[in-house]
């Protein structure tokens, strides 16, 4: 059996580059999404590129535990921990979602240090949006024999 050929890239050493520089970002958004079962922070620059995110699946929680307030309290450290290197100081936060989570993590960004300019509620409420489905039918005969 002919052993197969190998192909000689143009890089020699594997990759050039690892990673790019650290971005210096002075103001961010932080957007905290706490549904009925999990909790979820993103972090992102004024744009909207994401600098970093974590949910309480990431940070080890699971089943009932991811909607504790102690897992969006985590979660919210592990999402703002990457900022210190970055330089963030100011952030705003977007807080959306009916979950237990949503006063731990606001209580989590606070003790962390960034100056908090804005706190905005973005829960989506309909405005007697759709049509409720049509009611059960009740168990029993379809017709009655009499």
């Amino acid at each position: 059996m002919a052993k197969p050929i190998r192909r000689i890239s143009s890089r020699r050493n594997g990759r050039i580059r690892v990673r790019k520089s650290v971005r210096k970002i002075p103001k961010g958004v932080i957007h905290v999404q706490a549904s009925l079962r999990n909790t979820i922070v993103t972090v992102t620059d004024v744009r909207g590129q994401v600098v970093s995110w974590a949910s309480a699946g990431t940070c080890g929680f699971r089943g009932t535990k991811k909607k504790t307030p102690f897992a969006a309290q985590t979660t919210t450290y592990n999402a703002i921990r990457t900022l210190a290197e970055q330089g963030m100081q100011r952030a705003e936060v977007m807080i959306k979602g009916p979950g237990n989570g949503r006063d731990a993590a606001l209580r989590a960004i606070r003790r962390s240090g960034i100056r908090l300019s804005l706190i905005r509620d973005v829960t989506p409420m309909p405005h007697n949006g759709c049509r409720p489905p049509k009611r059960r039918r009740k168990k029993g005969h379809a017709k009655r024999v009499k």
